[in-house]
């Protein structure tokens, strides 16, 4: 086996054989009584009630999907009114805030504006479910009519508070307003100046899971673990998407505006979860298994295929590049890079969704790692009270060691640039995106010794105080890339990157940046002079919507009446379905109204073609995809332009720091609602769609052609789509 993590670390995660931990849990099975009771309290987190998951093969008809989120009730032309009135008041009460200019009041507004954006969705959208919602939708805008009342007179007393709290932020994605509970301990005071642990608590599937249920949620239920020396923060996660794209970036920016709000150590942070929320857990500890000091994902799901076939029954037909798209969520690819984060699995004896931890205890065996894995005896979809509390004590003392800040070994893999970092180091770029790419490192004896894969440059750095040399290391690379094997000794450094006097000071960073020039590993970054793809713009088309965009809005006509209706009605669907999917209300311009700022901040996502855009008239001459009369070339093929339309990615002409988007939005679409395990990217970096074929709730249209640029962002030989 291999060795993972510090010797402490595996006496914590040591466990007694399966057979005998199963005997001791069961005879203690029905010994904490009050215990179960306090956790059936949460039971929409334990345990998934029917309606909150996917309804197995009954979910396996693209042609029949039913909407997700259903629609609500209707409500009564009253209480409508009323509601709104109420709501027309708190947006008065907002709106005088927002005038006073003060950046405290400026800082707290999100936490008075979940409570008016959860009641006017929900208002709005038709996203009551149950007559008791309108009434927690009430108590809802009493808050935050009473938080705006207190703001205003320059008090915020939810801000110290202890207990159940919730609090918002605003996204940068979209600009929307989003929300997250917190439970404080009775323990943390303001005054006090030691930083506290931090857990995570990502919450299961819930389709009717709206902004008003989360927030009542929250405000009622403690959760299934919440430790008495911690906070637990749960993360709204943009709806029911198990974390993933826009919902893996809500955690990130939840957990800073946590940070900025209250004293976290950051080296105690806890990624955990059940059901749905497990498969969050498994990815964020696959994908950023250096953020972490342990992980507990309980149930869920950790990859794509082995989970529809077994918990869906779902027979599966990839294209070949959604089968390469695969390996961005497949936890069981990422798995040795748990040798980085300690992780604790849960799963009840009898629950189907057991096949997440069993596929991933194999994968990490293949990496030479054991899983360890708490069973819940003759459980079925739920925490068994004796191992939840075997799984929580092994979390607290992992919590309580925290993570390693500086490991002298490590071990990590990626298949894009989109997760490229662990502790010290730092991947730049790669030979080619999609394939397994590895970096092993050893500090030891004045030399860093690397040894990649499929790795073309990468910076080591440590931070000020943490750097393990006295004097300049020896720096010992052996690569292979494209089947290259190289190998490079590099004991002078440049000048630049040596400290005064040959030593190494303790108030500054010390960071070293490699490159792969040829078949020889030197100094300083990749040349900039032409396209590369980087960390944040490496695509595929999903990876734009993971920062801030821009829905850019035709004011012409596009040359072909087809296109033209195509174009307006996949923009109308975009908007709307990522309100109603990641719970956002999209930035949209008309063409003629996007500024300088916005080419500056933002991805642009362009509809329509040079006709109808005036931005995409800009640059249509200097993207990779170009249409010309009647014609759409791609490299060599060409395409009908009056019955074809081009999808892509690609780094913005007027501001190659950020993506620009022709006609698309996220890819997955309806069909992928219905099981979180189905909702992938479904297209690389570019596609072109034939619109004769209507759009349905698999595809656009007719996907004709569809490929990954190469690392220079240029067009690979021609592979056609097969019908």
């Amino acid at each position: 086996m291999r060795a993972h993590h510090t010797m402490r670390t595996q006496d914590i995660l040591r466990t007694q054989s399966g057979r005998a931990a199963r005997r001791r849990t069961h005879s203690r099975a029905f010994q904490f009584g009050a215990l179960a009771a306090w956790m059936l309290g949460g039971a929409c987190l334990l345990s998934t009630p029917a309606g909150l998951l996917a309804d197995g093969p009954g979910d396996n008809i693209p042609a029949n999907v039913r909407r997700i989120p259903k629609l609500g009730i209707e409500v009564p032309e009253a209480i409508r009114q009323d509601m709104q009135q109420r709501l027309d008041q708190l947006a008065a009460a907002i709106a005088g805030l927002e005038k006073s200019n003060q950046p405290r009041v400026a800082e707290l507004l999100p936490d008075v504006r979940i409570f008016w954006q959860a009641v006017h969705d929900a208002l709005h959208y038709q996203e009551f479910f149950a007559e008791r919602e309108i009434e927690a939708a009430r108590r809802l805008l009493d808050e935050g009519q009473l938080r705006a009342k207190q703001l205003a007179s320059g008090e915020a007393p939810w801000t110290t508070a202890t207990g159940l709290v919730v609090r918002g932020y605003v996204s940068r994605i979209d600009g929307s307003v989003q929300p997250y509970g917190l439970v404080i301990p009775a323990s943390y005071r303001t005054e006090s100046a030691d930083p506290f642990r931090l857990d995570l608590w990502f919450h299961g599937r819930g389709e009717t899971l709206s902004e008003v249920n989360f927030l009542d949620q929250r405000g009622k239920q403690v959760g299934v673990f919440a430790p008495s020396n911690g906070i637990v923060l749960h993360p709204y996660g943009r709806y029911s998407n198990a974390n993933k794209f826009a919902g893996e970036i809500d955690v990130l920016e939840a957990i800073d505006s946590v940070k900025q709000r209250y004293r976290i150590d950051p080296d105690r942070i806890v990624a955990r979860g059940f059901s749905m929320g497990g498969a969050s857990a498994w990815h964020l500890a696959v994908h950023y298994p250096g953020r972490w000091a342990a992980a507990n994902p309980g149930a869920g799901f950790s990859e794509t295929p082995d989970f529809l076939r077994t918990f869906q029954q779902e027979e599966l037909n990839p294209t070949w590049w959604e089968r390469k798209l695969w390996h961005w969520y497949d936890c069981t690819d990422w798995a040795g890079n748990l040798f980085h984060c300690p992780t604790v699995a849960y799963s009840g004896e009898l629950d189907r969704q057991k096949q997440a931890a069993d596929i991933m205890a194999v994968a990490a065996a293949r990496e030479g790692l054991e899983l360890v894995h708490v069973v819940g005896p003759e459980t079925a979809h739920k925490y068994h009270p004796d191992a939840a509390r075997d799984v929580e004590s092994r979390i607290t003392e992992l919590a309580r060691l925290g993570r390693e800040r500086v490991p002298p070994v490590i071990d990590f893999k990626t298949y894009t640039l989109r997760y490229n970092k662990v502790r010290w180091l730092t991947i730049d770029g790669l030979g080619e995106h999609w394939e397994p790419a590895r970096v092993s490192g050893r500090l030891h004896d004045g030399r860093i010794s690397l040894t990649t894969e499929n790795v073309t440059a990468l910076t080591i750095e440590f931070e000020p105080g943490e750097c393990p040399f006295r004097r300049t290391p020896e720096i010992e690379i052996e690569s292979i890339v494209n089947g290259v094997r190289s190998k490079h000794v590099i004991s002078e450094l440049p000048a630049d990157v040596v400290s005064a006097g040959g030593g190494l000071r303790s108030d500054r960073s010390a960071r070293w940046t490699l490159a792969l020039v040829g078949d020889q590993w030197q100094f300083g970054s990749m040349p900039t002079s032409e396209l590369r793809k980087r960390h944040g713009l490496q695509g595929p088309i999903d990876d734009a919507f993971m920062d801030s965009f821009v829905f850019v809005r035709p004011t012409g006509k596009c040359a072909s009446q087809m296109v033209d209706d195509w174009t307006q009605a996949e923009m109308q669907r975009a908007i709307e379905h990522w309100r109603r999917h990641f719970r956002g209300h999209p930035r949209v311009k008309d063409d003629r109204d996007v500024t300088d700022e916005d080419i500056a901040t933002m991805n642009l996502v362009l509809w329509g073609d040079a006709a109808a855009n005036q931005v995409l008239a800009k640059i249509a001459e200097r993207l990779p995809i170009r249409s010309s009369g009647d014609s759409l070339s791609v490299g060599t093929q060409s395409f009908g332009s009056e019955h074809h339309v081009p999808i892509l990615v690609y780094p913005n002409p007027l501001n190659p720091e950020r993506y620009v988007v022709l006609n698309s939005s996220f890819t997955f679409r309806e069909f992928a609602y219905l099981n979180n395990a189905r909702q992938v990217a479904k297209l690389p970096d570019w596609a072109v769609i034939d619109v004769r074929t209507p759009p349905n709730s698999l595809w656009p249209g007719k996907v004709v052609a569809a490929d990954f640029f190469d690392e220079r962002w240029q067009l690979k030989p021609f592979r056609a789509a097969k019908p």
